[in-house]
């Protein structure tokens, strides 16, 4: 009996240890690992300072407010990175692949190669992430942090995204950082 609760703790301390040395990089560890870089545009923006315009209906209120932060990272493309960008572009596919995240659409629009996919189940999500990526601009990775979204309802919170308020002084700062990606 002494051996086997010996055996048994080993196995359980190992297990502990390999889980811990899992060398996958999680997209958390990637955005704070790039967020200093030069390279890199990153902008993490509480929910909380985003506003809507007067008279929106209360669903989208209530799905607003289920909304908890945007977390941006941007890599813009110029002659001395290029190479750099394929590196990135390469890493940033690879966590995606991890089979924790679910896809929910994948676009071409213009040049850009767009996938959405979303942390959760199909009835309650946790998070959103938006990989854009264009091989002449570079590419963007937009995190979209909340408590139980629904996927229906944050298509139709996207569907009225002109209901946010231009007005907001944050709203200024995106559309100029989005203007100098361009």
């Amino acid at each position: 009996m002494k051996q086997f609760i010996i055996v048994f703790s080993v196995i359980i301390v190992s297990g502990f240890v390999l889980k811990s040395c899992n060398k996958e990089q999680s997209l958390q560890q990637y955005y704070i690992e790039k967020h200093e870089s030069n390279n890199f545009i990153s902008i993490d923006i509480p929910a909380s300072i985003i506003s809507l315009k007067e008279g929106v209906s209360s669903e989208t209120l209530n799905t607003f407010k289920s909304l908890k932060k945007l977390n941006v990272l941007a890599f813009k493309i110029n002659n001395e990175n290029k190479a750099e960008f394929k590196i990135e572009t390469e890493k940033v596919k690879h966590i995606l692949k991890n089979k924790k995240f679910n896809e929910l659409i994948r676009v071409k629009h213009k040049n850009a190669n767009v996938i959405v996919k979303y942390l959760g189940d199909d009835d309650s999500i946790d998070e959103v992430i938006v990989y854009a990526s264009d091989n002449e601009k570079g590419f963007a990775l937009a995190r979209v942090i909340g408590d139980n979204m629904q996927p229906d309802k944050i298509i139709k919170l996207i569907d009225n995204i002109d209901r946010i308020d231009e007005d907001n002084p944050i709203f200024s700062q995106l559309e100029s950082i989005v203007k100098d990606i361009n």
